[in-house]
């Protein structure tokens, strides 16, 4: 009888996220492990390689954001609030200017890598799938067609979230929320 796994995935892809805050992309297994308190050789067992680790947090990255936009698009004030709470979810965990500035480094690392460009690719695709949904369901009459506006508006939190890790100035939510805001109000 096999052994059941007594560390979830969970648990080591969360442990890689806040090492990816504090060291960004050069951080090691061994720091990966030390925050998940196990041995690197689970971590190594488990996922091969950072490459290997690094994939399996881009899915589940993926899976996490598409789901809280989701969850969030059920707004009690309206489609549009929905719309507004779901574009801000996207990067609302990126925490500090430096932890910010030290994921989007390892995302620069990232595009670098053919197969973590492809799965970033995959990324984006989800959010702007989710937010074509959510351009639809908030009707807002001066928006360009659902595609286009779907893809700006990705453009305008992506922008917010290199801008403000370079120049922060106030929270990122904010931030995201007000550039959101000046879109929003020019399609209403």
């Amino acid at each position: 009888m096999a052994r059941p796994r007594s560390i979830t995935d969970e648990r080591l892809l969360t442990a890689t996220g806040e090492v990816i805050g504090r060291h960004g992309p050069g951080f090691t297994l061994a720091q990966v492990a030390e925050e998940a308190g196990v041995a690197v050789g689970t971590v190594a067992h488990r996922f091969g390689s950072k490459l290997g680790l690094l994939r399996a947090l881009s899915r589940e990255n993926t899976r996490q954001v598409v789901e809280r936009m989701r969850a969030l698009a059920e707004h009690p004030d309206g489609p549009v609030a929905g719309l507004r709470a779901a574009l801000v979810c996207v990067y609302d965990l990126l925490g500090d200017a430096e932890t910010a500035a030290n994921h989007l480094g390892q995302l620069g690392v990232d595009i670098g890598d053919p197969e973590l460009r492809a799965l970033l690719g995959e990324h984006f695709t989800a959010v702007e799938r989710e937010l074509r949904v959510l351009v639809r369901a908030a009707q807002l009459p001066g928006a360009p067609p659902v595609n286009r506006a779907a893809r700006a508006l990705l453009s305008v939190i992506n922008g917010v979230a290199i801008d403000w890790s370079i120049r922060p100035e106030g929270p990122l939510v904010d931030r995201l929320e007000e550039d959101i805001d000046a879109v929003l109000a020019g399609w209403r």
